[in-house]
């Protein structure tokens, strides 16, 4: 007696289709699982059997063989406990084969026969849909992520029973069907604004010109003087996601089992910020079986490092990749895959290693040495990456205490997105997106300045002591001051702004 089921499994940001082979013979009961299954793939026999029978069904004391090809592809997960279970009833004949064909079917089952969430629905919807299935059986937390796929329908399970009856035809199940845009308009709202930040009007400035010209940023001040506070608030300030990218974003979540219970969609900018002690596979992605990063799941979006100098020197030297590709590869003996890394990098330091080096209430306690040494864990390549650097000074109480709010994120977000709009006209026949992106060619194409602009950048590479590479950065922050303003023509003022944000490179 032999049975087959569609499944899938994800490799990457997509999944491929799965075929979960259910052969019953003559012999002794035994539950052999094939095709390159992991372990928790290994452990289904005994969710699968005890699920079986605790539904009512009688299990088969036979010879039961389980293929999941193709078979030269490692399988992981929960996932095929729902499949197996449908491929194992169907070979005894509890379930007419018919409607097996057209059906993708997923989902973890409980020993008690219930249908458990499962990671990944998302790219799995997206490859039924490819494959031109008629519809797609999974746990009903699921349901609303997989609806955001069209042309496929989806039906949501909660118990083994159900699916039984549904694939013999004596049960009805409604497929989930959800609003795109008004889902898109629900969540497209963040929990935090720039107007509950007080004071730091420098600070904002700064945070509104990287989010126009998506430029990475890097604050420095003492403990206290809101450095993470504005990091937090710069998602909020950069133009909206479209249906596009949302979906991207999703489907990574999806893929690590990030998304919140039943939510169909990521419709806000990912802020992610790891803490200090991460390994490189987990900021950047791997495992034996990869899996996305912190910079994949800050695609689209932003990902803070907080005390920057305090992460690992290999850890920060392998954002470099990302940074200048926005992709991630991972390679391994039996396979290679890539994951999109497209995020707006914020870091914030102390200036020295008691943090108090520039504040005027409190006194530093180290030596020159000891500072050196502190800012040099930051290496010369990654600064390189950072096109803003902004002091964030500690505040006063009058200014903690004044009641006058300022701009709200929305605000800003508006002229953030006007920017950005010149930026896509300019760039509209490359591979370019914004300013940050600028190579050398089109920085001396989009970038020129006059004589009196070349004198002042004299004068500040020469008084201020500014290193060689901070001349391009400069040239580009300008740019995108100029396109806030909406003007075409780069300013002495817009240089001299730009000369601000270079504190790093000062001598």
């Amino acid at each position: 007696m032999l049975a087959k089921v569609l499944s899938s499994a994800v490799m990457g940001v997509d999944a491929y289709l799965v075929e979960v082979e259910v052969d019953i013979a003559m012999g002794l009961p035994t539950f052999n699982t094939v095709g390159l299954p992991d372990t928790s793939v290994k452990e289904s026999r005994d969710r699968v059997k005890a699920a079986i029978k605790n539904s009512g069904f009688d299990f088969p004391s036979r010879r039961i063989t389980v293929n999941l090809a193709p078979a030269d592809i490692k399988k992981e997960g929960a996932s095929f406990d729902l499949p197996m279970a449908c491929g194992i009833l169907a070979a005894t004949g509890l379930i007419r084969p018919e409607r097996l064909k057209d059906h993708l079917i997923l989902g973890e089952l409980s020993l008690d026969g219930g249908v458990r969430s499962i990671k990944g629905a998302l790219p799995m919807a997206a490859s039924a849909a490819h494959a031109r299935l008629a519809g797609m059986i999974l746990p009903a937390e699921n349901a609303p992520e997989a609806a955001v796929v069209e042309g496929i329908q989806i039906f949501g399970v909660e118990t083994l029973p159900q699916v039984v009856e549904f694939l013999n035809g004596t049960l009805e199940v409604r497929a989930t069907r959800i609003d795109l845009t008004a889902v898109f308009a629900q969540h497209a709202e963040y929990s935090v604004d720039l107007t509950d930040v007080k004071g730091q009007a420098h600070a904002k400035r700064a945070l509104e010109v990287a989010a126009a010209g998506g430029h990475n940023i890097l604050l420095i001040g003492p403990p206290g003087s809101g450095k993470t506070m504005l990091a937090k608030r710069l998602a909020t300030i950069l133009p909206d996601l479209v249906l596009e990218e949302a979906i991207e974003v999703t489907k990574l979540h999806s893929i690590c089992g990030l998304l919140p219970g039943r939510a169909a969609l990521i419709a806000t900018r990912p802020f992610r910020a790891p803490h200090h002690t991460i390994s490189d596979a987990g900021l950047i992605g791997g495992g034996t079986i990869p899996r996305p990063g912190e910079v994949s799941m800050a695609h689209h979006g932003v990902l803070f490092l907080d005390e920057l100098p305090e992460f690992k020197r290999s850890v920060l030297e392998v954002l470099r990749q990302p940074l200048e590709d926005g992709v991630v590869t991972i390679s391994r003996a039996v396979t290679s895959v890539s994951y999109p890394a497209r995020f707006m990098l914020a870091a914030a330091m102390n200036p020295c290693p008691c943090g108090y080096f520039t504040d005027p209430q409190r006194e530093c306690t180290c030596s020159p040495p000891q500072i050196d040494r502190y800012r040099a864990r930051i290496s010369g390549p990654l600064l390189d990456r950072i096109d803003l650097h902004i002091d964030v000074p500690s505040l006063r109480y009058r200014e903690l205490a004044v009641e006058t709010q300022g701009e709200l994120s929305e605000t800003v977000r508006a002229r953030v997105k006007q920017a950005r709009a010149l930026q896509h006209e300019r760039f509209k026949r490359t591979k370019t997106f914004c300013n940050a992106q600028m190579g050398s060619k089109q920085i001396r194409r989009h970038c020129s300045i006059g004589p009196e602009g070349q004198r002042l950048l004299e004068t500040a590479i020469e008084r201020l002591g500014l290193s060689a590479r901070a001349y391009d950065r400069i040239l580009k922050v300008a740019r995108t001051i100029a396109d806030l303003e909406g003007q075409g023509a780069i300013r002495t003022d817009h240089l001299a702004e730009a000369i601000q944000y270079r504190t790093m490179d000062r001598r």
